[in-house]
């Protein structure tokens, strides 16, 4: 359909371009600046564009094209008119087109972890972990696509049969944060497809090179034109675009992943059309550590949840709860691991742990809220400043003789920094974990078998860590409760996000 339009309006592209002098490093075969169309890589009819930038050195890694309204509505017509041809794909053929999808990943993981390290900034190690992450959706959800079950209902009438059908709901439109730039669409896109729905994808603006990248896989793939479609767009152009993809009549689904704030917006839209939605909000998640835990367990859990990319993930800990018996112990570990094992630097440097965070008002709003809670009487264990290695850095920092008055503990902090907070009893650990009005992930540490059927049944948060730190994994259900959000995402009940359940009565018979 795109080969009608005039160049006035849209510029038809190479697929296969060659890398920019700014994007020094990055694979020139997945490299990407335009949006994904109809199985078409088309710039902006305006010829706008936006830069994406390393925030490890603030360099400027490419010029991507910025879409605007009018590509929005191209995008979704192109979706809307690949739906009638896919949703009648059989099963096993969507499953087939998404194992290559899923094969391709693995075949260019080295390629695409350089790609999210570049533009989001964690370490290769972590951003070849996310990728396997992500291709794990698109293997995951091949198989469930032929696992796509209906029912045959008794009635009590002897003339009539009852059934139900699952169809796929349609177009969906699938808005996705910077902080997991493959996994957040993998995850929702496996799904979908596997469903028999089309979708159009907005990446974030930090990050949309990711996006882009899966998208000239999705072509390798033979992801047919129109089912896959990729709008990168600035943050200026963000709100306009975002009302079309949740108010457009042919948008059957919004599925998004981001802040409570933006979430509840798009619900307002959402509602004037009755849409579908999935909505993965903010998190604010609790770790407690009750006197019976194992200390060196506790505090290794704790590491390894908090300090992952940075601190920039939607279920890391945000509010460490440490009962009065245990408090000094696990301090003094926490504080030895961090300063043993966190290294912080560029994400493409050997041995680096902690990269930078996305921005500088990132940066900025760790440093407010260390100095909060300095201010009301807090103590620094370790960090506790910027870090000398560029603007966008802030050393892994450890707090205690934290209260529930600062800062730190009433919002989402959304960086390296650990806050600490002394306990008396189980009953006041609960209170503080569930006083939050959002409930992503909560994690606790006990050996009292008893103590962890209660916490966990008690905890107010869709994902409990008990005696881990890390618990996401394709196979199980992602989402939260509360003000974080809407459905679920991953594992068998993920499909069902992007299905319609339809009855049909047999009579006369």
């Amino acid at each position: 359909m795109f080969a009608r339009l005039p160049l006035s309006r849209i510029l038809l592209l190479p697929r296969r371009m060659a890398s920019t002098s700014g994007a020094s490093g990055l694979p020139a075969s997945l490299l990407r600046s335009a949006a994904y169309i109809g199985g078409s890589w088309l710039r902006s009819s305006d010829s706008a564009s936006f830069p994406v930038l390393d925030p490890a050195t603030g360099a400027e890694l490419v010029q991507v094209s910025d879409c605007g309204p009018r590509e929005c509505r191209e995008a979704l017509k192109a979706a809307s008119e690949a739906f009638q041809t896919w949703r009648e794909v059989p099963a096993k053929e969507r499953s087939i087109l998404l194992r290559k999808w899923y094969e391709l990943m693995i075949q260019n993981k080295d390629d695409l972890a350089r790609i999210i390290t570049a533009e989001n900034g964690k370490p290769m190690k972590e951003a070849l972990g996310e990728i396997m992450y992500a291709a794990g959706f698109f293997e995951w959800f091949s198989e469930e696509a032929r696992r796509i079950y209906g029912d045959v209902i008794s009635v009590p009438l002897k003339d009539r049969r009852a059934l139900t059908l699952k169809q796929p709901i349609g177009v969906a439109t699938i808005i996705t944060p910077w902080n997991f730039p493959s996994a957040m669409i993998t995850r929702k896109v496996g799904a979908a497809l596997a469903a028999g729905c089309t979708v159009v994808v907005k990446p974030a603006e930090d990050t949309p090179l990711s996006a882009l990248a899966l998208a000239e896989l999705a072509q390798q793939a033979g992801i047919p034109s129109g089912v896959y479609n990729v709008v990168p767009c600035s943050r200026e152009k963000a709100p306009a675009v975002g009302e079309i993809l949740c108010t457009d009549p042919s948008v059957g689904k919004i599925s998004f992943t981001g802040s409570t704030a933006t979430g509840k917006i798009l619900l307002r839209y959402a509602a004037d059309s009755v849409k579908r939605v999935s909505m993965e909000l903010g998190g604010h998640a609790p770790f407690i550590v009750f006197d019976s835990a194992n200390v060196d367990q506790a505090a290794a859990g704790a590491l390894a949840s908090k300090f992952r990319n940075s601190g920039q993930t939607c279920v890391c800990s945000n509010r460490f709860l440490v009962q009065k018996g245990i408090h000094d112990a696990f301090v003094k570990k926490l504080a030895s691991l961090i300063q043993k094992e966190l290294h912080i630097g560029n994400g493409f440097e050997e041995g680096v742990t902690q990269g930078p965070l996305i921005n500088e008002k990132a940066a900025l709003k760790v440093e407010q809220h260390v100095r909060d809670a300095v201010s009301q009487g807090a103590r620094i264990e370790t960090g506790g400043k910027p870090s000398t290695y560029g603007k966008n850095f802030y050393e892994p920092t450890l707090l205690s003789n934290v209260t529930t008055n600062m800062l730190c503990t009433q919002e989402e902090t959304f960086g390296p920094l650990a806050p600490v907070i002394k306990f008396d009893t189980e009953e006041e650990a609960i209170a503080i974990a569930n006083s939050a009005n959002v409930g992503l992930a909560g994690y606790f540490y006990s050996q009292d078998p008893a103590q962890i059927w209660r916490v966990a049944e008690r905890l107010e948060v869709g994902m409990v860590g008990v005696n881990e730190g890390l618990l996401s994994s394709v196979e199980c259900p992602f989402g939260g409760v509360k003000q974080s959000g809407i459905g679920r995402e991953g594992s068998k009940y993920g499909i069902d996000e992007y299905l319609e359940i339809k009855y049909v009565c047999f009579g006369g018979l």
